[in-house]
């Protein structure tokens, strides 16, 4: 499909249309990936709550943190995907 919007109209190509898929696609994986690196947060932090229960509030201090550093990247991602989109 691709090779026949290649060939459609030879020296007329205008890549607009791919640069808005490629930033909806990137900014889906963006999100994608924050929420697959806050649950993989969660889940090690309730693991280790689990095993050493006087450690709590450590635990949940640094999770915050790491959790808030994985979603700025996401965030991150996504308004670079965003400037790709409306530039």
């Amino acid at each position: 499909m691709l090779s026949t919007m290649l060939l459609a109209a030879p020296g007329l190509m205008d890549l607009a249309p791919f640069a808005k898929l490629g930033a909806g696609i990137g900014a889906g994986l963006a999100a994608i990936g924050g929420g697959i690196g806050i649950s993989g947060i969660g889940r090690g932090a309730m693991e280790a709550i689990a095993r050493q229960p006087e450690a709590i509030g450590e635990i949940r201090s640094n999770m915050i943190l790491a959790a808030a550093l994985v979603e700025g990247v996401a965030f991150f991602a996504i308004v670079v995907c965003l400037l790709v989109l409306f530039m």
